[in-house]
């Protein structure tokens, strides 16, 4: 198969610190799977750059400031994680679209962060997910779910194992869309993922072994179908 796996850039923190334990076991994950299957990566920003927006958004910059912002750590995360997978990887994370078709080109994993302004990494992921013909786009998030509403703010909310596309949207479509804020997804990714009809995975970031299982196709986080079928 050829997969897309998304990493929110907070997989890789514990508290302040960056935990290379972890991201030294996933590239042992990938190590494993890549052996099977096409591996293509997207890296976000994270609470890292959702702190520097804030900061920002204090101090007054304009939204598409911040995004330059959040764009910059995400290059910086993805390095990290280009730098921990070595020559299995493309060098360098690319910088605009071209670069990224370019790297697809190089027989390596590309690792990308974030791309152009007003645009999330998921959106990012979702454009490589659709170039490449990806079975499967895979996002490794802080919640072992997608939830009926955010788990962190409503103790009440229910996690999904299966949603469609469309009541996916609907979902989302309450985010509020500003820089730092895709915490779930944004609708520009969801739109591209429903017109391709890729299938798209939520798996916690906790346990690598999470990855395998989406790929897989065993039980875990929530699977969000596409009426067209590939």
């Amino acid at each position: 198969m050829k997969l897309v796996l998304k990493f929110g850039g907070s997989v890789f923190f514990e508290g302040e610190n960056i935990n290379t334990k972890l991201i030294k076991r996933y590239v042992h994950t990938i190590d494993q799977i890549r052996q099977k299957h096409e591996i293509n990566i997207v890296v976000g920003g994270g609470n890292l750059a959702r702190k520097y927006i804030e900061a920002l958004d204090y101090l007054g910059a304009p939204e598409s400031f911040k995004d330059l912002v959040g764009i910059e750590i995400s290059r910086i995360n993805a390095q990290v994680f280009i730098t921990a997978l070595k020559d299995l990887a493309y060098p360098i994370p690319p910088k605009n679209f071209d670069e990224v078709i370019k790297a697809l080109n190089s027989g390596k994993i590309v690792v990308c962060g974030g791309l152009i302004p007003g645009q999330s990494t998921n959106a990012v992921a979702s454009f490589i997910a659709e170039e490449t013909g990806a079975d499967q786009l895979i996002n490794i998030t802080d919640v072992d779910y997608v939830y009926t509403s955010d788990p962190k703010l409503n103790p009440e909310a229910k996690p999904i194992e299966n949603i469609k596309i469309d009541d996916f949207i609907d979902l989302i479509m309450k985010n509020s869309g500003k820089a730092g804020t895709y915490n779930l997804f944004d609708i520009t990714a969801a739109q591209i993922i429903k017109r391709s009809g890729i299938l798209l995975k939520f798996v916690s970031g906790r346990d690598p072994e999470n990855i395998v299982k989406a790929v897989n196709n065993e039980k875990v986080g929530t699977a969000v179908i596409s009426k067209i079928k590939r």
